[in-house]
């Protein structure tokens, strides 16, 4: 197993598909890393090399927001929307759903209080 960016890639995959798995790298952007280093579509990650490995950390690292600083920003909106008692912020602290979804008979994973 291979980690990068605290995703773990496996060896028999494809580039392209493996570097989808990173959280914050979506297939667009996994194909604008993979050509702006030269790699072909086609290799798999166990026939790439410790050089090449180094690039797409150090690219992914310094280009895209990913995994940590990702979940950390999504952390702080949420934070923010409680503090400012805004509609969504007051959905968050009931843990009721956010998005207009009805509440009478479903949401029962969102409302954790209500088993039968």
């Amino acid at each position: 197993m291979l980690y990068i960016s605290g995703a773990r890639l496996v060896y028999d995959e494809q580039v392209r598909i493996a570097s989808t798995k990173i959280d914050g790298i979506g297939p667009k952007k996994a194909i604008q890393v993979r050509y702006r280093l030269g790699i072909s579509g086609n290799i798999k990650i166990k026939e790439l090399t410790k050089y090449q490995i180094g690039q797409i950390e150090e690219m992914i690292g310094q280009d895209h927001v990913v995994h940590w600083e990702l979940k950390r920003g999504e952390r702080a909106d949420i934070e923010r929307f409680i503090s400012i008692s805004c509609y969504r912020g007051i959905r968050h602290q009931d843990g009721s759903p956010l998005r207009g979804q009805r509440t009478h008979t479903n949401a029962r994973t969102c409302r954790k209080q209500i088993r039968k």
